[in-house]
């Protein structure tokens, strides 16, 4: 029995070694890890497999809290993800006018979208707001007169119908359009 101790030992560090020297050959993910505490930190990924990283997820310990994605590999982070302490996906920070600046802001609840803000032209300020129930786009909100609020609103139905609303006077009270 003495001489099949060391067997059993001994496997598995050989199969962890080996997945260790599979992954690093693969070259995609590479550990940060904090030099005093030994807790990991980031973990930097090449999704494409071309030796340049396009994924950063910062981490505290095994705990996702962001991951930043490059996905034109220019240099500047393109999406920001945002997790919250279940690690269901919270808060999304788009460029998407490739810009340098975030200019979209999606929100969700149990790993659904239930809303996002965008800044259309770049000029710094939100001007259009969207609203969803599950995957349904309920409505979609336009600062029109680029006074910083809503001021056009398109309501959409369950079954793909549609209305304008006015908010004419800037109260917040929108009208329907007759």
């Amino acid at each position: 029995m003495g001489a099949v101790r060391p067997a059993i030992v001994v496997l598995p560090l050989l199969l962890a070694a080996n997945a260790c020297r599979q992954s690093s050959d693969a070259g995609t993910i590479a550990p940060v890890y904090d030099r005093s505490t030994g807790r990991l930190e980031l973990l930097e990924y090449d999704a494409d497999r071309n030796g340049t990283v396009d994924r950063v997820s910062y981490m505290d310990g095994a705990r996702v809290l962001r991951v930043e994605v490059d996905a034109d590999e220019d240099g500047a982070v393109d999406r920001i993800e945002h997790y919250d302490a279940a690690q269901k996906l919270a808060r999304v920070e788009i460029d998407a006018r490739r810009t340098g600046r975030m200019t979209r802001f999606e929100r969700y609840a149990q790993d659904a979208l239930v809303g996002a803000e965008e800044d259309t032209d770049s000029d710094g300020r939100l001007d259009r707001w969207e609203t969803y129930d599950g995957q349904r786009l309920v409505s979609v909100a336009f600062d029109s007169t680029r006074s910083g609020r809503a001021d056009r609103r398109l309501v959409y139905g369950p079954d793909g119908s549609g209305r304008l609303e006015l908010d004419a006077d800037g109260d917040g009270v929108f009208e329907p359009v007759k």
